[in-house]
């Protein structure tokens, strides 16, 4: 059996590489797939707790992140998409076009 300690201390660590990739790079490809490392770190800690505590809560939770990171990644690169094909650059710096 794992410990908790180290179950957490993973999804912790899947975590904060995702946050890293969020806030440091400036690919949109590679910001939704840093965000998806994000939401699966916090679905291993709920996987984790809910093992440990012998309750379902965490792992339907868990379901429920996973549901919505497909709706987010399936929209993130439709708008992704559009705007490669309107400015042939994935580059976040230029984003400030966006506004109305």
């Amino acid at each position: 059996m794992i410990p908790i300690n180290a179950i957490l201390a993973f999804g912790l660590i899947i975590f904060a590489l995702g946050l890293v990739g969020v806030l440091v790079r400036k690919n949109l490809v590679i910001m939704l797939m840093a965000l998806e490392l994000l939401l699966n770190g916090i679905n291993i800690i709920f996987a984790g707790l809910s093992y440990k505590m012998k309750s379902p809560r965490g792992e339907i939770f868990a379901l429920f992140v996973i549901i919505m990171a497909v709706s987010e990644a399936a929209v993130g690169f439709a708008l992704v998409l559009s705007y490669f094909r309107q400015k042939k650059t994935y580059n976040t710096d230029e984003l400030n076009e966006l506004k109305g």
